[in-house]
Formats: structure tokens, sequence, C-alpha cells
């Protein structure tokens, strides 16, 4: 169940929302400037919506040829050296209009865009519909800077404003959905531009320039290598989802062979994922840690005789320390990469010692051991107090505390907690 939006991201969807109806009712009332060049920027941003892949929640643009040709639209000036004439309002009108028919297929079998990708896709758009239309409109983009190579600086500093402002309006909605710090999730989002974020900007200008000067030819022409790149992710993200189920798989063997609690491995690595999320640990980060948490107790399975209710928290040091190695040994052999070894046969060390992602797991694994045990809505608030008391020796105080806050956004009990992240 996913978390209800709070006051910022309805503000957003909200600011999102008027701007859309407003440019819809405008363009119903005057009708369509170039009404073959929307035509044909419509057809490429549903082609775009249809090709879109699964992302998970929360990662890169899983339509990035949609957004390309969005952004191409809405930097175009000249069509085959032809004045455009559209305007800011059609721009919008356009690219939502058509995003919503690419969406339809998605949508009818619960895949469809999420309101946070909308209400980015609208705002960006829009941002930088406004920052280049008015003054291209004006004359003004050619009194100043003339035909030559300096549109293309313009074009390309209009571009790097518009990667920004998608960046801080993701960020925001993330940490309103989430309550993550804005910092790091703005400098993940950052990083992120880096990646298919460059790739959308790039093939957007290099569309909205080829377009000024041959037509609309270009774009089946300079589309093409973006839609393969589309159609290449999206089997990398079907193969990852492949990955990723086959690990829960592997991780849920101590369950199924009565070492461990049922969703004990799932909870571990939801919640060591919130704490990482919360100190400011990168995607990829994220990922392994993710893994770890979900691995951490694959060494019980070397046991003779199933640790009562899988606790290793209450184990001696030694004996916890012989499991994370032996579990490390077997992820080894899983071809998983080879940090994620490192975390799981690091976590029975001193947490002085430690490397971040094991002090994480080390504490959530420790946290669902004390909570499990635990009677009554105060057992996670009692969990969380004995964590507290083992910070001079067993658990770092910076994680701790961390825990203590993604606990607190999801009222400190466990039921709620869980629910709340699923």
């Amino acid at each position: 169940m996913a978390a209800r939006p709070t006051a910022p991201a309805l503000a957003v969807h909200a600011l999102a929302g008027v701007v859309t109806l407003w440019a819809l009712g405008a363009t119903w009332r005057d009708g369509l400037v170039e009404p073959a060049t929307a035509v044909a920027f419509g057809a490429l941003i549903v082609v775009g919506e249809l090709a879109r892949w699964g992302a998970r929640d929360g990662e890169r643009d899983p339509a990035p040829l949609a957004s390309a040709g969005a952004l191409a639209y809405a930097l175009l000036g000249q069509n085959a050296g032809r004045a455009s004439g559209h305007g800011v309002l059609q721009v919008i009108a356009v690219v939502v209009a058509s995003g919503l028919l690419g969406s339809v297929p998605h949508v009818a079998v619960g895949r469809g865009p999420s309101p946070d990708q909308v209400a980015r896709r609208v705002l960006t758009v829009a941002f930088a519909a406004v920052c280049f239309q008015p003054l291209y409109n004006s004359g003004l983009l050619d009194a100043w800077f003339g035909h030559g190579p300096y549109v293309a600086l313009v074009l390309l500093l209009l571009l790097v404003l518009t990667a920004l402002c998608d960046a801080v309006v993701a960020a925001l909605l993330l940490r309103a959905r989430t309550g993550y710090p804005f910092g790091p999730l703005l400098r993940d989002e950052l990083r992120g531009l880096l990646g298919i974020g460059s790739a959308v900007c790039a093939t957007g200008t290099v569309i909205a320039l080829a377009v000024a000067v041959a037509g609309l030819w270009a774009l089946p022409v300079f589309c093409v290598p973006l839609l393969l790149t589309q159609l290449a992710f999206r089997r990398y993200a079907a193969v990852r989802t492949t990955y990723r189920q086959t690990i829960t798989s592997l991780a849920r063997a101590t369950e199924i062979a009565g070492y461990t609690q049922p969703g004990h491995a799932r909870r571990v690595a939801e919640l060591s994922r919130a704490v990482g999320r919360e100190l400011g640990l990168r995607e990829s980060e994220l990922t392994v840690l993710e893994y770890a948490a979900l691995m951490h107790d694959i060494g019980q399975l070397s046991l003779l005789d199933p640790v009562p209710a899988g606790a290793t928290a209450r184990l001696p040091a030694a004996e916890q320390r012989r499991i994370a190695l032996l579990g490390g040994a077997v992820v080894r052999q899983t071809g998983v990469p080879a940090g994620v070894a490192l975390v799981v046969e690091r976590q029975a060390d001193p947490y002085r010692e430690q490397p971040l992602p094991a002090r994480i797991v080390r504490v959530v694994n420790a946290y669902d051991d004390l909570a499990e045990g635990a009677e009554g809505p105060g057992g996670s608030l009692n969990a969380l107090e004995q964590l507290r008391l083992g910070t001079g020796r067993d658990y770092h105080p910076q994680v701790v505390e961390s825990l203590a806050r993604v606990l607190a956004r999801g009222c400190l009990t466990r039921g709620v907690s869980w629910v709340t992240q699923e």
C-alpha cells in the first residue's frame, strides 16, 4: 500500500493540473497552429509511451523517447526554415494529450504512469517552453543571437536549466512521499542526469535543430537510435527484475528451512534500503545494500539446529562472525556483485570497523529480531531502546538514529511501518 501524498506533493500535482487544464482549454478554444507538426510530435510521444519499460518506483524515466519528443517540441522554433508559430500552451496540450493516449494500454494492465511522473513531465515541459517559446516568437532570440552556433548554445543552456528543474521537482516529490532528506535525493537525481537524462536532453536538442532545417522527415531518422536504446533498456529491466526475484527466492531458503521467521529477509531489506536512503546512499549503493540485506542470514543454513526465532543478534559474537563468513562465502557463489558478499560477511564485525552498508544491515537485523520477540504495540519502541543502549559497543549511533527517524514516519509500530514501505 503506497503512502498517502502529502501537502507538498498535492501542491505540485495541483499546479500541474491547473497548467494542464489551462493549456487544454486554450488550445481547444483557439485550435492547433501547424497541426501537421503537432500531430507528428504527438505521434512521436505516443510511440515513446507505448515503448515505456517497467521501471521500479522512484527509478529513472521509463519513457525517454517520449520525454525527448516533448522536450524537442518545447524547443522547436522552425520547421524546414519556416517559423512554427505554436506557443507554450499548445506545447503543453499536445504533450499531455499524447502522453495520455500512449499510456492507455499501460493503464489498462495497471502499469500506467504515476501522478508524480505525469506532474514532472508537465512542469518540466512547461518550464522549457516558457523559457524558449516567448523568446523565439517575439524575435528576441534572432535579434540577440542570430541563426549561428550561438542558438545551439542557448538551447544547451535551456536544457541544463530544464534538467535542473526536473531534478528539483523529482526530489521534492520523493521527499514529500517518503520523508527522506532533500539534499541526498537531489544529489541522486543530479547524478542520474549523467545517464539517461543527458541522452534525453541531447536527443531533444538534436531533434529540434534537425526539424528546423530538414522538416518533419528528421523525426524518424533521429529517433530510431533512442528507440532502440529504450527497447534495450526494457530488456535490461526485465533481466534485472528476474535477477532480483532469483535473489529473493534464494533469501527465502532460510525461512523455508525454518531458520528465520517468515518475511524477515524482506522486512530487513526494505527497512535497510529506507535507512540507507535516509543516510544519503546512492542508488547503486542502495541496490547492493538491499541484496545484502536479503541474503544476510544465508549463513544460518550451515547450523545443525536453527537459532530460536532466527535471532542471531542474541548469539555470541564468535558464532555471529562464523555465520557471517559462511554467508559471505555462499553469496560469492551466486554471481552477485562482490560488494554484496562483503557486506554479508562483515555484518558481525565490530561496528567501528564495518563499512556503512554492513552497519545498516546489522542494526536493522537486530531491530527486527528484537521486535519479533516483543509483545504488544510497544515492541518496536522497546527494541529501539535496546539498540540505543547498545550504541556504545554493538551498533553505530548514527545508523540507530536514522532507523528511529524512518520508523517514526511509520508510526513506530512494526505492522504499520512495513505497510507504509510497500
